[in-house]
């Protein structure tokens, strides 16, 4: 058994069932291993892509998600796909192939510290400097990605030990890791404190964020807030954590959240916040915010309490097995008063400013989308203006939101859609984008192809960097710089050139038919809505 062999046979003891990559010289050795087991691989058509693959993989699946590369140039392209998971939590293996082992520090050709590259933007990274160490060292990998606060691990391999001889193959059973041990189990004396601060408070109001969904603890989520009658919202990751219609939800929360789910987390006098950070995107001024509130932390990472602003009840474990301790709780806050005045406030939110009528709506699009969706569609939103209108317009019935929050990544909805799909085959999945983020990464449509993966894309086409363009018009007055996307390619004829289904809507007028076709379509396809150049995200 060589090294490559060793690593095929450990992505194996992981269940490992699809790889997302593009190879190169220096890992060819893996590659050629590859074709004696049992793993789908898919190529993609630039490396970053094979990180947000691997991370729409991961986010449906629940599992580790794998994505692979050369030395050089092919790892140093994985690095923003690499950032992004950091950013949202997303549980990655990252292999890439590295020079002679003998020869790093070089400059030969091809060569990058990719180790030292990334060592901001992973929680652990191995370079392997003996073939004997691989299964220790996958074994570790996968238990760091998908424990604690979840996120990428990167593994470099030389080539020369990917040709090595290993002496005897054997995956171990556990990982001990003296200075790695998670908090899974909540303190039982801070869940008390939660619940006689629960049971004290008029106005509680929980905050749901990704952290919810990485733990597989929505449903949980749902029992608890249901059982104590209390008010949720959402940041922009926590999306999907209670389905849009629910009574007890009250919108995401933020700069471009709803006005409504802002109030009700400034007049709260009980704040849980659950999986979230405490960060800019969701409360800007998170010192004002929690004035005149008790503040609860409940997240995996000890490290994120208390970051931004000092919690009364700090709480850290798992998730999941802090709501399923807390069932064994009665606890009712009885707010009837409180979730009154929260439909109050949200029945008197203003409707968003109608585009001219010769455009499409994308509010009402994206509203009659999420009406035709299957019930557990994902919805993929890249960033800019469209993700915008998603989260505020596409509702959640049971399916998944998936966006890149954290590092706001354009160019993430198609290659993660595809990642995704290979998650769950059998759902209805949408990546939504605008004609600015598609281009970023509209060379993935070979990938669909090739892997027969049936994703449908919406393209919102404004000629424009929409949401840049709509800040350079309200902080320089209209000053655009670098935001026309003249010289964008013909939409129709780019789907024509891989044999995709393409769907074209000018107007509202006869949108619910068009979808009813495009939905209906068993392959990928492709649809290009026209919406007005000038219009804003509120």
């Amino acid at each position: 058994m060589l090294g490559a062999d060793a690593i095929a046979r450990c992505l194996l003891e992981e269940q490992v069932k699809v790889i997302f990559g593009y190879p190169g010289v220096a890992i060819c050795p893996f590659f050629n291993s590859m074709l004696a087991v049992d793993i789908d691989r898919v190529l993609v058509r630039t490396e970053q892509n094979a990180a947000h693959m691997a991370s729409g993989y991961a986010r449906i699946s629940g599992k580790v998600g794998v994505c692979v590369a050369t030395s050089g140039p092919g790892a140093t392209n994985l690095i923003t796909g690499i950032a992004t998971a950091y950013a949202d939590s997303i549980p990655l293996i990252c292999i890439t192939g590295q020079v002679n082992s003998e020869q790093l520090g070089s400059d030969v050709f091809q060569e990058a510290d990719i180790t030292g590259a990334v060592e901001s933007f992973v929680k652990y990274s191995y370079l392997v400097k003996d073939a004997d160490d691989i299964p220790r060292i996958f074994k570790e990998a996968f238990h760091i990605a998908s424990t604690g606060r979840k996120g990428p691990v990167l593994i470099d391999v030389p080539i020369d030990i990917q040709n090595a001889p290993v002496g005897k193959f054997y995956y171990p059973e556990d990982v001990n890791l003296r200075t790695y041990k998670p908090t899974v189990k909540g303190h039982v004396v801070q869940i008390k404190k939660v619940i006689k601060a629960i049971e004290k408070a008029k106005r509680p109001i929980i905050c749901a964020g990704g952290g919810v969904h990485l733990s597989d603890a929505a449903e949980e989520l749902r029992e608890f807030a249901h059982r104590c009658g209390i008010p949720v919202v959402s940041t922009l990751m926590g999306l999907g954590v209670m389905p849009t219609d629910d009574p007890l939800y009250f919108g995401m929360v933020g700069n471009n959240g709803k006005s409504y789910a802002n109030r009700a987390m400034n007049e709260s006098d009980l704040t849980i916040m659950i999986g979230a950070r405490v960060a800019d995107r969701a409360i800007s001024q998170p010192d004002l915010v929690m004035d005149n509130t008790v503040l609860v932390h409940i997240d995996v990472d000890p490290a994120e309490i208390g970051k931004n602003v000092g919690p009364h009840i700090p709480l850290v474990g798992d998730i999941k097995n802090i709501l399923e301790d807390m069932e064994k709780y009665e606890t009712d806050c009885s707010c009837g008063e409180w979730i009154d005045t929260l439909n109050e406030y949200k029945r008197n939110e203003p409707e968003r400013k109608a585009p001219r009528k010769e455009y499409v709506d994308p509010a009402k699009f994206i509203a009659m989308l999420s009406d035709k969706l299957d019930d557990d569609a994902i919805y993929v939103a890249d960033v800019g203006q469209n993700q915008m209108w998603s989260c505020g317009y596409h509702k959640v019935k049971n399916g998944r939101f998936l966006t890149s929050g954290g590092m706001g990544t354009m160019g993430y909805s198609i290659p993660a859609a595809i990642g995704a799909r290979a998650a769950a085959p059998d759902r209805q999945i949408v990546a939504v984008c605008g004609d600015g983020s598609f281009q970023m990464s509209m060379m993935e449509l070979a990938t669909m192809q090739q892997h027969k993966l049936p994703v449908k894309i919406i393209i919102f086409h404004n000629g424009y960097l929409g949401l840049v363009r709509e800040y350079q018009y309200n902080t320089y007055k209209a000053n655009y710089s670098v935001v026309d996307l003249s010289g964008s390619p013909d939409f129709g004829k780019l789907s024509a050139a891989y044999d995709i289904p393409f769907f074209r809507l000018e107007n509202m007028d006869n949108a619910s038919e068009v979808l009813d076709e495009f939905l209906g379509i068993k392959d990928p396809a492709l649809m290009e809505i026209m919406i007005d150049p000038l219009d804003v995200v509120k």
